[in-house]
């Protein structure tokens, strides 16, 4: 049965279109719809319950040598309050998951993780700890809220003081309050866009969801469901487990070496990559020339020869084009490759280009 977010009443009365989602019941889009939404996201701000996702602590004396061997990221060099993306490796150098890891200090460590990953992942975490450590799932405990967009920023200044606001990208302020109510503030998203993640106790969830609303009304906010969600991340080329990545991809096939060190001295997984240094297929983007729209697991030919196959698809809103997201063998993989996805039947013309299709001006 799929559990609901403490956000479930708010979406149904803001006429949010509900559906099954990592085990959650989510709005998929409310009456704007999903190219009004992703549309409010680039140009003025929106506003997504992700109370979905999962969070462990990890505490202990041992918590940095734990986080430093389960996972492929450097984490030791950072900060408090820092945060840090980080693929979780298998034995073969597949992926188990991505996630992001926060430092709070040398012995608190807070892991956010995918919603239909959590269970497992934390079981994984549970199964590789060793020394003095303590893995404890917290997800039942916080509401997630994540305000993107341009005009983000303005409205959260109206809510709370600019010290509690972190400065740079990937920080965040432990500790702190949005309207009075309790929160870790997050710069971090899911968008390609400027703004926050919010991190707070379930029962302030639906105050600080109709707080964030009515304070945003004048800078356009909207509330905003999974799909205008995935549209973005999309054309911000943003991996999604169980598309561009899961236990038989490893993160370097998907683009993700910047967050695998391999200088560290060991971490699950590394042997398998350092064996399998030489790539035979990568993630690119592809852009669609002919007529259609692509989507996932569909497959992608060069010569009458299958490839590859697509990883995500979708018309990008913003961009206007029909792009996608494909895991192909690297001798195609060169920005110019013309070649054709199989949709249904009917053979698409694509063409390989550059990562990501859409920028934010800075």
């Amino acid at each position: 049965m799929e559990l609901k977010t403490p956000l479930y009443d708010a979406h149904v009365k803001a006429g949010g279109k509900i559906v099954p989602f990592g085990g959650y019941l989510l709005p998929v889009q409310y009456e704007a719809g999903v190219i009004k939404e992703h549309m409010a996201v680039r140009t003025q701000a929106g506003l997504f319950d992700v109370s979905h996702m999962g969070e462990v602590l990890c505490e202990g004396k041992d918590a940095l040598a734990n986080i430093q061997m389960i996972l492929t990221n450097n984490f030791d060099n950072m900060v408090d309050g820092q945060a840090r993306y980080s693929p979780m490796c298998n034995e073969h150098g597949g992926t188990v998951d991505d996630l992001i890891v926060y430092k709070h200090s040398d012995d608190h460590y807070f892991i956010v993780v995918n919603a239909a990953n959590k269970d497992k992942d934390y079981q994984w975490m549970l199964n590789h700890q060793f020394g003095e450590v303590k893995f404890t799932d917290v997800s039942a405990q916080y509401a997630q809220l994540a305000l993107q967009g341009p005009k983000a920023m303005d409205i959260l200044r109206k809510l709370t003081a600019e010290e509690n606001i972190p400065q740079k990208y990937y920080h965040a302020v432990f500790d702190t309050e949005v309207a009075g109510i309790p929160c870790i503030i997050s710069k971090t998203g899911y968008t390609g866009e400027d703004g926050v993640e919010l991190y707070l106790p379930s029962e302030y969830a639906e105050k600080m969801w109709d707080t964030l609303l009515e304070n945003g009304k004048e800078e356009g906010l909207i509330p905003c469901g999974l799909g205008a969600r995935d549209t973005l991340r999309m054309e911000a080329a943003m991996p999604l487990y169980g598309h561009e990545m899961d236990d038989d991809v490893s993160p370097l096939e998907t683009g993700l070496g910047f967050a695998v060190k391999m200088k560290k001295d060991d971490f699950i997984g590394k042997k398998a990559l350092e064996e399998h240094a030489e790539l035979t297929r990568k993630r690119v983007g592809l852009e669609v020339i002919g007529r259609g729209i692509i989507r996932e697991h569909q497959d992608v030919y060069a010569d009458g020869k299958v490839i590859g196959h697509t990883t995500s698809g979708t018309k990008g809103p913003f961009i206007d084009k029909a792009v996608g997201m494909a895991l192909l063998e690297t001798d195609y993989t060169d920005v110019g490759t013309k070649l054709q996805v199989d949709v249904r039947g009917r053979m698409v013309d694509v063409e390989v280009v550059a990562l990501p299709f859409y920028k934010r001006a800075k």
